[in-house]
């Protein structure tokens, strides 16, 4: 893949991206900020190991949900437990606060949950899909889509 390619990649799929990434860090866009540009450098320096440009969204997305994953392994080593639930704070920025009750509310899923959620609903991810993202069985991501359904209804309706 070619760098013009590469960024003719990145701007198909740059909306749902920021839009799942958006999701996954609760409204903080700077985390989110923070993610997407560290998980571009990665997908551009490792390009050479996608095999099918088909699957590019795809590769992303898992690139992205590793990222993520890893920066928050690496604050749990080094911010205590306290802290670090201001990882998923508020943004200031009005889309994070129209969006403010679900944000809350997915900040209470556990992570593989909010995941699978946020794949399969908001970004149209197969199960199977959603389990490679997030590399788990596909029996676990139904698991976690009903689980984060019950979860999700029940903090909504109590805002």
């Amino acid at each position: 893949m070619t760098r013009e390619q590469f960024i003719r990649q990145v701007r198909v799929h740059e909306k749902p991206f920021r839009r799942f990434l958006m999701a996954l860090c609760c409204g903080d866009s700077m985390l989110a900020d923070d993610i997407a540009q560290e998980s571009y450098m990665k997908a551009y320096m490792s390009v050479a190991n996608l095999e099918n440009p088909d699957s590019f969204r795809f590769w992303l997305f898992r690139i992205a949900h590793n990222t993520f994953l890893t920066h928050k392994r690496a604050l749990k080593s080094t911010v205590d437990f306290v802290d670090a639930r201001d990882v998923c704070s508020e943004s200031e920025s009005d889309d994070a606060f129209r969006y403010q009750d679900l944000h809350q509310a997915l900040e209470k899923l556990s992570l593989k949950v909010r995941t699978s959620i946020l794949l399969y609903y908001m970004e149209g991810y197969s199960v199977r899909e959603v389990a490679a993202i997030i590399d788990t069985g596909e029996d676990a991501v139904r698991q976690h889509l009903a689980r984060g359904r019950k979860h999700l209804k029940e903090l909504l309706e109590r805002n």
